[in-house]
Formats: structure tokens, C-alpha cells, sequence
């Protein structure tokens, strides 16, 4: 055995001196480090060929294998943040994602909330594919406590920092609202580096102070195609704003609805909505400008009926507004449904439109006091009227769902009806038959 090893052996021996060799030759050959026009570094005279000074040329080589090294672990990092377009490694190298399977980045809205950690332990905890699913931080504010925190999770996610941090000229009676006109700013910039230098097609927002649900990522991948499909539609959220534990049915972790209201927190949008949306983009209140008839244009978004996103920012510029009375009891969904195998197609717009007024105006009138005081006969479902903007919302303050109205369009509103539910039943609060169209003045 060791007689027919003994030529490979030789023969290896050979190859490795002969090699290096060369690799000396080659490296005492090239201009070293620092010399004289390279920008950025130090020029200092370095002679070209090996001297007498063995020493020296040692230190030399050292010089040169050590920017070498640097060289090839800054191209190592940059491979690894782009490894959202590969498959991981296996004995036949490298592959492209399977065709089918689309990219779709989480984009991570951060500032100053070292709580960012909380966010990104859940995604990073419940992602099923780094390479379907990368995650993007864009950090407004330039707040080094949260930028370590961020830097911590290493190739995890990609970093980006938004690069003008400074004030942004408002009229003197808007300089409260200069936080709003940042936010504006940054996502902006950050939808520009998804949709333009990274260029996805379609992108979930999140914001740094929220959490997910364990089918997040399951719901996205199985609504996107829908989403491309549908010109009906422009979004998909995550969130359902009348969420509230005892105003959502446990039992229908698997229900989702069309609505005219742009939900947002936690969100999906394509690279078309954003080639749209980009020339007007406003420079403040982004979220109630997207609510605004004008970009709308009387398409709907996705959302479910129990929330898959969960806020825990109290503190931000908003100042709490909606948190202590409403946000902070939303029921964050446990149960993981699997989306991508159900048959979505009744969210399809003329199908979903039929069977929704068929349920709603066929359910039985009920009055406030029978819903307030659980009079109601029957398992439901039960309509509630409403006629004017004040009946509205004073029907809905007194049951205890959201009542404000952007552009005339009720929080969680399809056609004009809210759907909750109410000591147990399903109650549609909703317009009489023969709803046509929203009315802007009801803001």
C-alpha cells in the first residue's frame, strides 16, 4: 500500500513547493500596498523586486498577504449579503432559487428603539427561509445604541442606514409634526433601496416595534400571487385594527377579508403600487395620505380577521394616540394555518363582493340596546344600521370599535360595513342597502 502511495505522495510534494514558489514570485512581483497614487493610503517608496534585506522583504510579504486577506473577506461579506438570490451551498455548488418560490424581503422600519431586538428575535425566529425571506433594517435618526443593537445580528440582516439626518423645513405651525415629516422622508428612501438598488418586486413594511405571528411569513408567501393576480387589490396587511381579544372570533384564525380601509402595520405592497406611488409621495402623514381617494382609486387591501402583527411601541411621535385604548389589547394570532395550501380564490373581487352583501343584508336588523344589552336571539349574524356619519360613530363608540374615518372610509370598512364581534355574535355595522360610494366629507 505504501509502495503505491509513495509517487502521489512525490508527486503532492511537488505540487505544493512548485506552487508556492510561484505564489512567492507572483506576490514579490506586484506593487505592494501603499504605494505611490493609490488613493486612501499612505505613499511611502517600496522597492519592486526582492533585496539583500531578507528581513524586510519578509515583512513585505506579510504586508501583501495581510491586504490580500482583507481583500477576500470584504468579497466574502458581500457575497453573503446577497445571498438572498442562492439556494444554500450543496456538493454541486451553488443554486438559483427554485422558480416558483419569490423573494420577498421584510423591510424593517427602525429609529432609536433598542426594542428593535424584539422585532427582529421573532422574525429571525419564525422565518422559514433566509434566502425566500431576507431581512432589510433601514435605520432613520442615527441612534448608535440601536445601530449596535442591529449590527449584533451580523449577515442575519442586511444594515442600512438612511443617510440625511437632518431637520426638514416645515411651516412654523408644523414644527410639532417635523417627526412625521422624517418618517415620510425615510420611507422614502428605504422603499427606493428595495424596489430600486436591491431591486425586489414586491416588499412586507414592518415597523421596529412589532411583533409577528407564527403563520406571518405563511400568509404573505400565499397572498402574493393574489396580490399580482387582482388589480382590485394594492396591498396586504397583517393587522386588523378592531383586533381586539373579544372582538375577533378564536375560532376563524383562517378568515380573511377585503376592505376599502389601508390597514398598514405590517404590510405588503409591489414594486408597480411603489413605481405609482413614488413622483407624489407625500413629505408627512404618508399613511392617511395613502387613505386619501386620489391613491386609492377605489382598490382594496387584504387583512384577517385576527391580527398577525402585534405593536408594543408605546412611545414614538404619535405619542400613544389609540395605544392605551385600543392597540394594546389586540389578540395576536398562536394558530399557524396553512395558507399556501387553502383555496383563496373567494377573495377574488366580483366573488367576494356577492357572498359579502348576501351575508350582510340578509342577516337579521337588530337594534344598539338589543346588541348592547345581549338581547339577541339566534347564533347570528346580525346588521346593525347606520345612516349618517354621527350615527355612525357614535354606534361605534358605544360598541367599543374604532369610529374615526379617513376620507369617509370607517377603520376595517368593506363597502361601508364593519364587521366585528359582540358578546359572541357576528354584528355587521353597515349603510343601508343600495351603498354606492364613500363620502369624503365624513372625516
Amino acid at each position: 500500500m505504501l509502495r503505491k502511495k509513495g509517487p502521489l505522495i512525490i508527486c503532492g510534494t511537488f505540487l505544493f513547493i512548485t506552487w508556492n514558489a510561484i505564489l512567492v514570485l507572483l506576490l514579490w512581483g506586484r506593487p505592494p500596498p501603499g504605494q505611490p497614487g493609490e488613493p486612501g493610503r499612505e505613499q511611502r517608496e517600496v522597492p519592486e523586486r526582492p533585496t539583500n534585506d531578507v528581513v524586510g522583504d519578509v515583512l513585505r510579504m506579510a504586508d501583501t498577504f495581510e491586504a490580500e486577506l482583507e481583500l477576500q473577506k470584504n468579497i466574502l461579506l458581500q457575497i453573503k449579503n446577497q445571498q438572498s438570490l442562492w439556494e444554500p451551498s450543496n456538493r454541486n455548488g451553488p443554486k438559483v432559487v427554485v422558480p416558483g418560490q419569490p423573494v420577498i424581503p421584510i423591510l424593517v422600519i427602525a429609529c432609536n428603539r433598542v426594542t428593535v431586538r424584539r422585532c427582529l428575535d421573532k422574525l429571525l425566529e419564525l422565518r422559514p427561509s433566509a434566502e425566500l425571506f431576507p431581512i432589510v433594517v433601514s435605520q432613520d435618526c442615527g441612534h448608535a445604541d440601536t445601530a449596535e443593537v442591529i449590527r449584533s445580528y451580523g449577515n442575519q440582516v442586511i444594515h442600512l442606514k438612511q443617510p440625511d439626518l437632518s431637520d426638514v423645513a416645515v411651516r412654523p405651525e408644523h414644527k410639532k409634526f417635523q417627526g412625521y415629516y422624517k418618517i415620510s422622508r425615510h420611507y422614502r428612501w428605504a422603499l427606493n433601496q428595495v424596489f430600486k438598488t436591491l431591486s425586489h418586486s414586491s416588499a412586507v413594511i414592518v415597523e421596529d416595534d412589532l411583533e409577528v405571528a407564527p403563520d406571518f411569513f405563511e400568509y404573505f408567501q400565499a397572498l402574493l400571487p393574489l396580490l399580482k393576480s387582482d388589480p382590485s387589490l394594492w396591498c396586504v396587511s397583517a393587522w386588523n385594527d378592531n383586533g381586539r381579544d373579544g372582538y375577533v372570533d378564536p375560532g376563524k384564525a383562517d378568515l380573511l377579508y377585503r376592505t376599502d380601509f389601508f390597514p398598514g402595520l405590517g404590510w405588503m405592497l409591489l414594486r408597480e403600487l411603489w413605481e405609482e406611488l413614488e413622483p407624489k409621495w407625500p413629505a408627512s402623514f404618508w399613511d392617511d395620505w395613502m387613505r386619501q381617494p386620489e391613491q386609492r382609486r377605489n382598490r382594496a387591501c387584504i387583512r384577517p380577521e385576527i391580527s398577525r402583527t402585534l405593536t408594543f411601541g408605546r412611545k414614538g411621535v404619535s405619542l400613544g394616540q389609540f395605544y392605551d385604548r385600543y392597540l394594546r389589547y389586540i389578540k395576536l394570532n398562536t394558530e399557524y394555518v396553512p395558507f399556501t395550501k387553502s383555496d383563496l380564490s373567494y377573495l377574488k373581487e366580483e366573488t367576494y363582493r356577492e357572498h359579502f352583501e348576501k351575508d350582510v343584508y340578509s342577516a337579521a336588523v337588530v337594534t344598539y340596546e338589543d346588541v348592547k344589552q345581549g338581547q339577541l336571539k339566534g347564533t347570528g349574524p346580525f346588521r346593525l344600521q347606520y345612516s349618517r356619519k354621527d350615527s355612525f360613530k357614535v354606534l361605534a363608540k358605544n360598541l367599543g370599535v374604532m369610529e374615526d374615518l379617513k376620507s369617509g372610509v370607517p377603520r376595517t370598512g368593506y363597502r361601508g360595513v364593519v364587521s366585528f364581534i359582540s358578546r359572541g355574535r357576528r354584528i355587521y355595522l353597515a349603510p343601508p342597502p343600495g351603498w354606492t360610494k364613500y363620502d369624503p366629507t365624513w372625516s
